[in-house]
């Protein structure tokens, strides 16, 4: 399968900033509540908690593809620095949450099937219609604890009433980016000796 970058519209919103940890707007959270069967409901929540996270269904408005950390934030430095960029994203007890296009769940998995460097990826919770996920508080208390900060927080928050959310060829692309990266880092880590052994070397991957 071609790993080419996926076509994408130019029309398509991008958020502006790469990591908007400053929290969700209101056209944000009106956008996340929707997702809910009473929205009116989760934005008065909000409004009296706002610090407060809470739980919605997938499916419908979004779907969310939670990976490991470490491979999430691989997947997010290329969707950012050779793609379209991502749609909101958070992180919640050491995994990354990336909400994508309805209906990714389900395709998602069937793709990396298909794709030689989907073993390589590391197993993914893909949640669609029928499932439920944690969304972070729409605002960071004035003074969390450390242990509440790195639990539930946003890494891109949610800025507007519609934004741009990957579908599963965007996923795929990432997926089979950060793969092939890890693999790479893997390789150049096991070739090279340690610098003790007083050998000089030289990383031909650098030549130009």
């Amino acid at each position: 399968m071609s790993t080419t970058y996926p076509h994408v519209s130019p029309a398509a919103p991008i958020p502006h900033d790469r990591f908007d940890v400053s929290g969700v707007t209101p056209e944000g959270a009106a956008w996340l509540a929707s997702a809910g069967t009473y929205p009116r409901s989760t934005l008065a929540h909000w409004e009296s908690r706002p610090t407060a996270p809470v739980v919605l269904p997938c499916g419908s408005v979004f779907d969310v593809v939670n990976v490991p950390a470490i491979f999430g934030r691989r997947m997010l430095d290329r969707l950012w620095d050779e793609g379209p960029g991502t749609g909101p994203v958070a992180a919640h007890r050491g995994r990354m949450l990336l909400f994508c296009a309805p209906g990714t769940a389900q395709r998602l998995p069937s793709l990396l099937e298909w794709e030689e460097w989907g073993p390589a990826v590391p197993p993914l919770l893909c949640h669609g219609s029928g499932d439920a996920v944690t969304v972070p508080a729409p605002m960071t208390g004035a003074a969390p604890r450390a242990d509440q900060h790195l639990e539930s927080r946003w890494v891109v928050a949610p800025d507007t009433r519609r934004p741009w959310l990957p579908g599963p060829e965007v996923l795929l692309w990432a997926c089979v980016r950060a793969a092939r990266a890890t693999a790479e880092a893997a390789v150049r880590i096991s070739i090279f000796p340690a610098a003790d052994q007083g050998a000089n070397v030289y990383d031909v991957n650098r030549r130009h």
